[in-house]
């Protein structure tokens, strides 16, 4: 059971949103269609696409001015209503692409923020740990005996035993 609920979690989206996804527009997946939206979103912040735009509408209004007559769909003495139902229909389908692209992002963002508090966190902790560490080697370093105290009490053990010896010599002498 616990296995179950772990595959359906995702890991690559916010706490809150950590759902399995439902596939969208024939079985593709909903993330197929947010690839798009951030594909869109991504060229349309090109200077290729605003050129490409540019290149467009000047071509349709010089064609729609100075085309044989016969061959004109758009009159310039109506102001190009076709050119502009055109482009305010892309307009119209780019800012909710681009904003939809935009929220994936934030999800995305929002995730390595909380990768990155959980990083931080876990490096807080370690380095706690270390410096509890240091401490308790420098207490231990404190209580073992050094070299000039092992000396002092070997002196001093030598000197109990002379006198010891001293007054035993004594004793049976």
């Amino acid at each position: 059971m616990a296995r179950a609920n772990r595959s359906e979690i995702r890991l690559d989206s916010p706490k809150g949103l950590r759902t399995k996804i439902v596939p969208r527009f024939g079985g593709g997946g909903g993330d197929r269609f947010g690839r798009f939206t951030e594909w869109v979103a991504r060229a349309m912040g090109t200077p290729t696409f605003l050129a490409g735009l540019t290149v467009f509408a000047v071509a349709w209004m010089a064609f729609n001015s100075f085309g044989p007559e016969n061959w004109r769909f758009d009159s310039a003495a109506i102001g190009f209503t076709a050119l502009t139902l055109i482009l305010s229909l892309q307009a119209s389908y780019a800012a909710p692409l681009i904003l939809l692209a935009q929220n994936r992002q934030d999800d995305r963002d929002r995730v390595q923020i909380e990768q990155d508090r959980q990083r931080a966190e876990r490096n807080l902790n370690d380095t706690e740990y270390l410096a509890r560490e240091v401490v308790s080697l420098r207490l231990a370093m404190r209580d073992l005996a050094s070299k000039d105290f092992i000396r002092a009490e070997l002196r001093s053990l030598l000197e109990e035993l002379d006198r010891d010896k001293n007054s035993s010599d004594r004793n049976n002498g």
